[in-house]
């Protein structure tokens, strides 16, 4: 059976996302892109609403059956840390509200099953998530395509889950 799957690199200003496509063993590019929020927004909440609706608008158009949401890296800055599980809450909350099954994934595994080593720069990601999507010659920002490479890493291991 074919699946859709959005992979979502979530970001307090920048929330990559991806949507990808397996049929029959091929992966195929949806669509993808980044929401942007306000640098200038003082007030965090609204930051968290505009994600919320714009990825809300993203689900409602594309349809995808499976979501990828990267875990939170621990990070060196609390509260960059706290903004971070703040963004990635709104995103799991936006595909539960559309009923949308949400798999968590570390950085580590999302390099790995692209790249094939979860130390990858996010350079490769996007070299290898081109490669896979046969689109040499796109060029995407890395957190869409560190999205991308969620959505990649999902499908693989729905597929073959003893692999990583």
């Amino acid at each position: 059976m074919p699946v859709t799957v959005i992979g979502i690199d979530p970001g307090s200003q920048k929330t990559g996302w991806g949507v990808v496509r397996e049929a029959s063993g091929v992966l195929s590019l949806v669509d993808c892109g980044i929401i942007r929020t306000s640098q200038t927004e003082t007030i965090f909440s609204r930051r968290l609403a505009l994600i919320f609706s714009q990825l809300l608008q993203i689900l409602n158009r594309l349809q995808p059956e499976e979501a990828a949401i990267e875990d939170v890296f621990v990070s060196q800055n609390s509260k960059t840390a706290l903004k971070l599980g703040q963004a990635r809450g709104v995103a799991v909350a936006c595909c539960a509200s559309k009923n949308i099954q949400v798999s968590d994934y570390p950085p580590a595994l999302v390099k790995k099953a692209p790249v094939g080593t979860g130390r990858a720069d996010k350079e490769q990601v996007a070299y290898m998530v081109r490669t896979f999507l046969h689109i040499p010659d796109a060029h995407f920002s890395l957190d869409t395509s560190d999205a991308l490479g969620l959505a990649i890493c999902h499908i693989s291991l729905r597929s073959s889950p003893l692999a990583y």
